[in-house]
């Protein structure tokens, strides 16, 4: 994956995202009668200006792609003519500015719901959710839960895929259920039921390893440990490791599975490795030191090889679902209200302290993800983009000056008080908003750039 590439996805998914939330400002306000003064993708200086429509709106896309916004006709903004004060945004009735204001989140809620539908139809594929190897000690192995069983069912949901078992499983994390009732099937085909504790995770488990964090691996078939790929001026290319070299054992123990080959170099950073290989059905010994790499802020050996993997195993692990135009709909409204309640509660969570502040992200981290969901195919980037439309509308909701939210909340004083905000409240409220979001900006990089150091 290019950087490029990246950037192109990133780029692309904020463009819509940002004018489809901006849309919904412009159409409601154009059914209230406001006058629309500009409608801007981006910030900054003009790259793109149009003037379009009966009022001659200006269309512009601007420099910096990080947000947008709808100008509309206001007072308190700059002299208006007398012929045009009836459109003016601050002389509507509260309820059209409140309306005006809640269609940008609203907009967004809709686009996920499309999306999520048209991927609903279009069929969603995923891993069948079978179990590899539990790790000892883990909540997972105290339950007694088995490689090679399948999840059937978590609490009350059916599972079909790894994605389902492990949203159903982080819900349940995330509501502090401290015991869950988890169906799976057996190799012999009989259902079992048991009760996985969740009371041992504390905030700092709510991660990318969730799922290890309670014991569950994802079933892998063995591979063997064949390579496929030698990076060039790594450590395997340097010490004369060959495309179809089949390493036998490491310091005389024998390698049987890729994993194991893997988990041996990762073990010894900066450590002589004697190799035994087969190659040619010639033995061959190889020595080899692999160079040091950070992997989640630990420190692991590296040698730059891939295995060669039989591609027909694995697509006996996929599965594909799809639904009728109908059932669709009713599972995308379905998905973006549980996404968007899921989204609040990790935001409360994280305000009290019950899961980590690590947990959020900033434009790289959103990027990176943009552009590897790009990558794996038309589905996977459609289902990143419902997600980050939902964040956006959820996060524009929340009632903190210069988001949307912010402005609801003083509408909804203003109709409690009878009277607007002062304009002094009102600046008061905007710094203070300013000061936060520019805090969580900073929270949100830093945790991009820690990412990147660990990676």
């Amino acid at each position: 994956m290019t950087i490029l590439f990246t950037i192109i996805s990133f780029v692309f998914a904020l463009g819509l995202l940002i004018t489809f939330h901006e849309l919904g400002h412009y159409f409601v306000a154009r059914l209230c009668n406001v006058k629309v003064l500009r409608f801007s993708v981006g910030f900054g200086r003009p790259l793109i200006k149009r003037y379009w429509g009966r009022d001659q709106t200006e269309w512009v896309i601007a420099a910096i792609p990080l947000g947008g916004y709808v100008k509309m006709l206001d007072e308190r903004e700059g002299k208006v003519a007398p012929e045009d004060l009836s459109r003016s945004f601050n002389r509507m009735p509260v309820s059209r500015r409140f309306a005006i204001v809640s269609a940008g989140p609203i907009a967004n809620f809709l686009l996920a719901i499309l999306l999520y539908c048209f991927l609903f139809m279009y069929g969603v594929s995923g891993m069948k959710p079978i179990l590899g190897q539990i790790t000892p000690n883990s909540p997972a192995a105290i339950a007694n839960f088995e490689a090679g069983e399948t999840l059937v069912k978590i609490g009350d949901e059916v599972v079909s895929s790894w994605q389902d078992a492990r949203w159903e499983l982080l819900s349940k994390a995330v509501d502090r259920t401290p015991t869950l009732i988890v169906e799976t099937r057996s190799k012999e085909q009989q259902i079992v039921s048991r009760e996985l504790d969740l009371s041992t995770l504390d905030a700092n488990d709510l991660d990318a390893d969730f799922l290890k964090k309670i014991g569950l691996n994802v079933y892998q078939p063995k591979i063997k440990p064949i390579i496929a790929q030698v990076i060039p001026n790594g450590a395997g290319d340097r010490a004369g490791l060959l495309i179809n070299d089949e390493i036998l054992s490491i310091n005389e123990k024998e390698i049987v599975e890729w994993k194991d080959l893997v988990q041996k170099i990762q073990n010894s950073p900066e450590t002589l490795l004697v190799m035994e290989i087969r190659r040619n059905n010639t033995k061959v010994i190889v020595k080899i030191t692999p160079e040091v790499a950070t992997q989640n802020g630990k420190e692991i050996g590296k040698i730059g090889i891939a295995p060669k993997i039989d591609r027909s195993k694995f697509k006996d692990l996929l599965i594909e679902v799809s639904y009728p135009t109908s059932t669709a709909m009713a599972k995308a409204i379905n998905k973006t209200w549980e996404t968007s309640v899921f989204t609040l509660q990790m935001l409360w969570k994280m305000v009290m302290g019950e899961v980590s502040l690590k947990n959020i992200s900033g434009p790289i981290t959103i990027a990176d993800y943009a552009g590897k969901s790009a990558e794996m195919g038309i589905a996977s980037y459609l289902g990143f983009l419902s997600l980050i439309s939902i964040s956006i509308g959820v996060l524009n909701l929340l009632p903190i000056p210069l988001l949307d939210g912010g402005h609801l909340m003083y509408y909804v004083v203003e109709i409690i008080k009878g009277t607007p905000l002062s304009e002094r409240s009102m600046a008061i409220g905007q710094q203070m908003g300013m000061m936060l979001l520019f805090t969580l900006m900073i929270f949100a990089i830093y945790n991009d750039i820690n990412r990147l150091i660990s990676t």
